[in-house]
């Protein structure tokens, strides 16, 4: 079995080393790199997944199409690419860096900390595209315009993933043209 490790951080976003991902989320997370991916369809529609419910954080909670941490030496865009079908079975072209000093740290009912620089990219998902989810990692998705999810956080932000609801509010226009 392999490893997961992720790329911690300093204070600037410099790379500083690694740790294991199994052992880097606690009540203390180092700061950390990571990434975030939201997909669209051809009506503008937003791929939004429901975390699975062994997932060490916020289980059970919706976010955004995707997230994950980089290898060393990849860089965020790489990982999306490389994680993504491994969540969701599905593979992505073109992708555009949203917000790409996004920053958060939150506190999961457990105590575990997020503590990560996470640069947000946007994609298209080909229309032909079939959705084949990772139960570890995903317990439900679905498609719903940005409008609606822009509506949907400010009403019940609980329902979603810190790092989803702060995302969503510092890019509340629809991310893609």
């Amino acid at each position: 079995m392999t490893v997961e490790t992720v790329v911690l951080l300093n204070d600037r976003g410099e790379a500083i080393g690694t740790r294991d991902k199994a052992v880097v989320h606690t009540a203390t997370t180092p700061l950390h790199l990571a990434f975030s991916l939201y997909l669209f369809d051809v009506a503008g529609r937003v791929l939004m997944t429901r975390r699975a419910l062994t997932k060490k954080t916020w289980p059970g909670v919706w976010t955004n199409t995707c997230c994950g941490h980089p290898s060393p030496g990849e860089s965020p865009g790489e990982a999306a690419r490389r994680r993504l079908p491994q969540e969701l079975g599905i593979e992505v072209g073109e992708l555009t860096c949203a917000l790409p000093d996004f920053a958060y740290t939150a506190t999961d009912a457990s105590g575990i900390v997020e503590n990560e620089i996470c640069p947000v990219f946007v994609g298209r998902l080909h229309p032909d595209a079939q959705v084949l989810p990772n139960s570890d990692e995903v317990m439900d998705w679905a498609w719903t315009p940005w409008e609606q999810l822009v509506a949907a956080i400010s009403a019940t932000p609980f329902v979603f993933s810190p790092w989803a609801v702060a995302q969503v509010r510092e890019h509340p226009g629809h991310p893609l043209p």
